[in-house]
């Protein structure tokens, strides 16, 4: 794949030759960039978080392309733990719902002793990733960041979380950086039904209904914010940042180097 093309079905440059291709939800990587190919995540993946568990829609609803980056890159990923991921979503509703993730929380990796960060950065469409603190009876602060291209989100430490395609009728493309030894817990998503907040589709706006498994919360609305206390620079790729200096994102897999930060820090 000729460099001058690789970014010619992206919305701006994230600093890696790979481009997601039209005819389905994998990814096409250039020369001397490595990664798998996507994993489908069927509907019946993802039913039981779903306000209408026995609804249609789009299946498979998004690939995931796991461990992804530069050849010369691959064995300091490794060897400091960080995973680079690549998602693609199908446009269309799940029911009433946009097309979107199940929800869940990190598990404990043991690399670190720690539920560990999450740091999103939509590449093409519009993405709203709503986060709650817990998925006890009453989930505690609840918001919906809405991203486009080029936006960064990070998601702290414990926190559940899932990714919309609010951009109902077009693909949704992000990626992620994460910790390497990454787990899913869902029990506690999926004994509720989901999580606290349902997103649902009104003409082509998103209107959010409650869950009435959890106790009365409020919802938030934010728009994408800078994260200097986190060493990041807004105006530069996820994967540029780590290139250029890999310990500016080192807290993904080792978020005790900013302990002090998590208890106060929001989306």
């Amino acid at each position: 794949m000729p460099a001058s093309d690789s970014l010619s079905s992206l919305a701006f440059d994230p600093g890696l030759d790979v481009r997601p291709r039209s005819s389905d939800l994998s990814f096409e990587y250039g020369p001397g960039v490595f990664g798998p190919p996507s994993e489908l995540r069927k509907l019946d993946d993802i039913r039981k978080s779903l306000r209408d568990p026995m609804c249609d829609g789009p299946d498979p609803a998004y690939g995931i392309a796991m461990d992804v980056g530069k050849l010369s890159h691959r064995s300091e990923l490794t060897r400091r733990s960080l995973l680079f991921g690549l998602v693609a979503y199908a446009p269309g509703l799940l029911g009433r719902e946009p097309v979107r993730s199940q929800g869940h929380i990190h598990a404990v990796a043991p690399h670190c002793g720690w539920s560990t960060p999450e740091l999103f950065e939509v590449w093409e469409g519009c993405a709203i990733i709503y986060a709650q603190q817990s998925v006890g009876d009453h989930p505690g602060k609840c918001l919906a960041v809405k991203a486009g291209p080029g936006d960064q989100v990070v998601m702290p430490p414990g926190w559940a979380h899932y990714v919309i395609n609010a951009g109902i009728t077009t693909r949704l493309v992000f990626s992620a950086l994460c910790e390497r030894e990454y787990g899913f817990i869902y029990d506690g998503v999926r004994a509720r039904g989901g999580l606290a907040w349902y997103p649902l589709v009104n003409g082509q706006k998103i209107e959010w209904e409650a869950n009435p498994h959890y106790a009365l919360s409020t919802l938030e609305l934010h728009q994408p914010r800078p994260y200097p206390e986190l060493g990041l620079d807004a105006a530069i790729p996820i994967y540029k940042q780590f290139e250029l200096n890999p310990d500016r994102v080192q807290w993904v897999s080792e978020p005790g180097q900013l302990e002090a930060i998590w208890p106060d820090f929001e989306p």
